[in-house]
């Protein structure tokens, strides 16, 4: 006995020291493996990040060592200036490692790493201030209450008390994004008179909520009642959550709305970065990162018009079978399938129920069909929601989030649903092939998923033009396997893959060529046909968010352009699933990664 426990002693202390030695290596020196090196950069990060905790759902288990849960991001100029230096670091140590060291796969990550720290510490040392953190679509103050409504579980009295504890957090958190305002204002730096109008209007309408509207008290008590708390326990939790709402939440929200009102006079008369300091040259920078291409705003702008015009001809000639005529541009044409009373839901007080219910039937029936076009499906279901009516008016048409890592939240397909007129039935399928399945839901589950990618490939990097660009291509696959038959259904396909190719015109018209508001929604509304309510959130959002709406269509061209390419070389080796799997199983990399492994891709004689 005596022999086994020494025996027992002498592995633990080995295991110790081995452990210590590897601890050693991975954060005071340069660690044996890149993956390693990424993976702690990471972690470091995501611990950081109070929100993505509770976002990946799996460290919830752990709070009680962590306290994520009852903690929200306070970043101010300071921590900004740190994020720098910190990319700085990373950059060096990433190129310390030779190539000649690395396994195919991490010279990939390095690839990517290396592309995505080159941008981000270009826009920090150049641009800091370029962006507009109070927007109409994703402003601070828009995120912070959908994450707490949304994302932040209340399954025990515990996460009910974080839930407190993160409002009394907002007074603090919009001080410190006050800093980076503040600089702003500083740099001369303010975003156009209608985004004034529109974040002066959200956060006075949230500050005029009745307590029992407010949403944050809302989905609290909604949330706790599940819980069958005795009375005493739920009262107090109310009581606590009133005293937050009050003490934190609402200065909070008073200061947001103070600076806006101060700083109207300055609204920018102008609606593209153009306009702003050494615009041209961010803009640039801003496509880089979201297509990751070297396309120039001018042959992003010139692609546009060619594809618009492909697309317009089909759509024309698919009208025209119809019996529509060619006596109008395709445009009206769709500006009276959308008036059409046929093709939209009645406005009765069960109207969201219902379009809610028909989405989730189309996505289960697409779900189904595309099980023959890929190897293998997400584990993680994804649900249908109506976008929260604090911010339907300004949203986009869809929007998607990703599953908890643990299971414990599905992936959901937000529809918005503000205007009878943005829900045109022969559109629906079209948003759910995007937004679910095969699009959205079925990338970003499989490659959450997938459990052969380093910590890094998985979780570490994103970019629009792969994300944007599959699911745009998903709508195309859809159509070519058959779930959009009715003429009508491709119609609406094609009129999701023309107002993409518009984006094209108005994103790079609106920030390199100086259109203003009125000219891109003008062009966008006469080609597209898409109802005002859309068109103008549609144009607002390129407004604050340049160069990202350019993404989904480089994307979709280069996943296409490179299909073709393999169905070329590999002729009657070439297999979609097989096609798709390459695409899919390596993250979610840069377009030129994309390219490099479908062109590996080789004959099945000679594997």
């Amino acid at each position: 006995m005596r022999k086994l426990l020494k025996w027992i002693g002498f592995l633990f202390a080995t295991a110790f020291i081995l452990g210590m030695l590897y601890l050693g290596n991975l954060f005071l020196m340069k660690p044996f493996s890149l993956d390693h090196y990424l993976g702690k950069e990471l972690i470091l990060e995501l611990f950081d990040s109070p929100e993505a905790l509770t976002y990946l759902g799996i460290v919830d288990r752990f709070n009680w060592a962590t306290g994520h849960q009852s903690r929200i991001s306070i970043t101010g100029l300071e921590d900004q200036e740190e994020d720098l230096i910190e990319a700085k670091e990373t950059k060096a140590m990433l190129l310390a490692y030779k190539d000649a060291s690395l396994s195919k796969q991490q010279k990939i990550t390095k690839k990517i790493a290396v592309f995505d720290l080159n941008n981000t510490i270009e826009e920090s040392e150049k641009f800091p201030y370029h962006s507009y953190p109070l927007n109409q679509i994703g402003g601070i103050h828009l995120n912070i209450v959908e994450f707490m409504t949304d994302i932040h579980p209340v399954r025990n009295v515990k996460e009910a008390e974080a839930y407190i504890d993160r409002l009394n957090l907002f007074d603090d958190s919009f001080r410190a994004s006050l800093e980076i305002l503040e600089a702003q204002r500083k740099a001369g730096i303010y975003p156009p008179r209608f985004v004034f109008d529109h974040v002066i209007r959200q956060l006075t309408e949230f500050l005029n909520y009745k307590n029992e509207e407010n949403p944050l008290r809302k989905v609290f008590v909604r949330k706790i009642k599940t819980l069958e708390l005795d009375t005493e326990t739920s009262e107090d939790l109310v009581i606590k959550l009133d005293s937050a709402i009050e003490n934190s939440v609402q200065p909070g929200f008073e200061l947001l709305l103070a600076f806006m009102n101060e700083t109207l006079p300055q609204a920018n008369i102008n609606h593209g970065v153009w306009s702003l300091p050494d615009g041209d040259d961010f803009y640039a920078l801003r496509l880089k990162v979201y297509t990751t291409t070297d396309y120039s705003a001018e042959e992003i702008h010139n692609i546009g018009f060619k594809e618009v015009q492909r697309i317009t001809s089909r759509m024309q000639e698919i009208l025209s079978q119809l019996g529509y005529g060619n006596d109008l541009n395709v445009g009206q044409l769709m500006n009276e399938l959308n008036e059409d009373p046929k093709f939209l839901y009645s406005d009765t007080p069960d109207r969201k129920a219902l379009v809610v219910r028909d989405y989730s039937d189309i996505v289960e029936e697409t779900w189904r069909e595309a099980e023959n076009y890929f190897h293998k499906m997400p584990k993680s279901k994804v649900e249908v929601r109506a976008v929260p009516e604090y911010s339907e008016q300004n949203q986009a048409g869809g929007y998607y989030m990703s599953p908890a890592l643990d299971g414990s939240r599905p992936g959901v397909f937000y529809a918005n649903l503000y205007d009878i007129k943005q829900t045109p039935t022969y559109s629906m399928r079209t948003l759910a092939f995007h937004e679910a399945i095969p699009g959205h839901h079925l990338q970003n589950a499989l490659n959450l998923e997938n459990e052969d990618l380093s910590l890094y490939r998985r979780f570490g990097y994103y970019t629009s033009a792969f994300g944007e660009g599959w699911a745009l291509y998903a709508e195309r696959l859809s159509l070519e396997i058959g779930l959009a038959n009715n003429p009508y259904d491709e119609l609406g396909v094609l009129q999701s893959e023309l107002f993409r190719a518009v984006r094209l015109v108005v994103d790079t018209g609106i920030h390199f060529k100086r259109w203003t508001r009125e000219e891109a929604m003008d062009y966008m509304k006469k080609v597209t046909g898409m109802s005002d309510t859309e068109v103008t959130a549609e144009i607002e959002r390129y407004i604050v968010w340049p160069g990202q709406a350019c993404s989904y269509k480089v994307g979709m061209l280069k996943i296409l352009e490179l299909r073709e390419k393999a169905k070329q070389r590999l002729g009657n080796d070439f297999d979609i699933r097989d096609f798709h799997s390459t695409v899919l199983d390596y993250g979610e990399p840069p377009l030129f990664i994309v390219d490099e492994l479908v062109t590996s891709m080789n004959p099945k004689s000679e594997e």
